[in-house]
């Protein structure tokens, strides 16, 4: 699976009714809730990262990544944008790219 297909999956899912479908309640709830949700996330992402525990880091990133997605499309941007922004990023090294910011 991509991650454009993973936002399609989204995006389908944020046209159910909330209480069917955990996308659209979390979409419901709005951006700051869908924002609160994703730091959650990666946080423990982030806890199995210092742990060193390979299997669980691989399912919170998981998670991570659904609830980043999540959180674009609470506020309308899409994939793509992203995409674009991390494409032109790659003209440059990483380090004259921090440095031009």
């Amino acid at each position: 699976m991509t991650l454009e297909e993973l936002e399609k999956i989204v995006a389908k899912r944020s046209a159910a009714k909330p209480e069917d479908s955990w996308t659209a309640r979390l979409l419901s709830e709005g951006p700051e809730k869908c924002a609160e949700k994703f730091g959650e996330e990666a946080v423990e992402a982030i806890i199995e990262a210092v742990k060193g525990d390979n299997e669980r880091l691989a399912a919170e990133t998981a998670d991570v990544l659904f609830h980043l997605l999540v959180m674009l499309k609470s506020r309308d941007v899409a994939l793509s944008e992203v995409m674009r922004i991390l494409e032109a990023r790659q003209a440059q090294s990483g380090l004259e790219e921090k440095r031009s910011r």
